[in-house]
């Protein structure tokens, strides 16, 4: 058996870890019910006059029923950002989405259009976008989802594709987010 886990950490492969323990991690100060976060030991705040422009890349659509993950990382990164000290109006997040993902992005109407239950990432679609996060959908994922830009929630934007969306963000000095 212990040859195995040599072969599987040689061949890249990860060893089953312990369970995360998700007990230090909260909410808020901005989304109080999504986007949670942990104060690290040591750093007890990141500068105040930080300023963060930061795009995320959002591919991958969220699991049925439960909101898309990687949506909910750009709150977790407002949140865990306001709770170190970086005042929220230096915060600027957009959220670049393509692929299947822009499904998560439908209205109650678009998700009823192309045939799908309810859309568990609205609330949160809205409460971002009401915080200024820009949500913007690829023209060119829309178009192969057959994707109509009244099918989306009132407030998020349509790009011509994901990569002008990218170019322009980094134009205006956001830069993207790997994670």
């Amino acid at each position: 058996m212990r040859g195995m886990w040599l072969v599987l950490a040689v061949a890249g492969l990860s060893v089953p870890a312990a369970a995360q323990d998700m007990g230090a991690f909260t909410t808020g100060p901005v989304f109080e019910d999504f986007g949670p976060h942990a104060a690290v030991e040591g750093i007890t705040q990141v500068p105040a006059e930080t300023e963060f422009a930061v795009a995320f890349d959002v591919a991958e659509p969220a699991k049925e029923g439960e909101r898309n993950k990687s949506v909910k990382s750009a709150a977790r990164f407002i949140n865990m950002h306001v709770a170190a000290g970086v005042p929220e109006d230096n915060i600027r997040v957009a959220v670049v989405v393509h692929g299947k993902a822009v499904l998560d992005l439908l209205n109650p109407e678009g998700r009823t259009a192309h045939e799908l239950g309810d859309n568990a990432s609205a609330a949160m679609i809205r409460e971002m976008l009401d915080e200024g996060v820009r949500l913007i959908v690829c023209g060119q994922s829309a178009t192969a989802q057959g994707v109509s830009q009244e099918e989306l929630i009132p407030g998020v934007e349509m790009a011509l594709s994901a990569m002008t969306a990218f170019a322009l963000l980094q134009q205006a000095g956001y830069t993207v987010n790997p994670f």
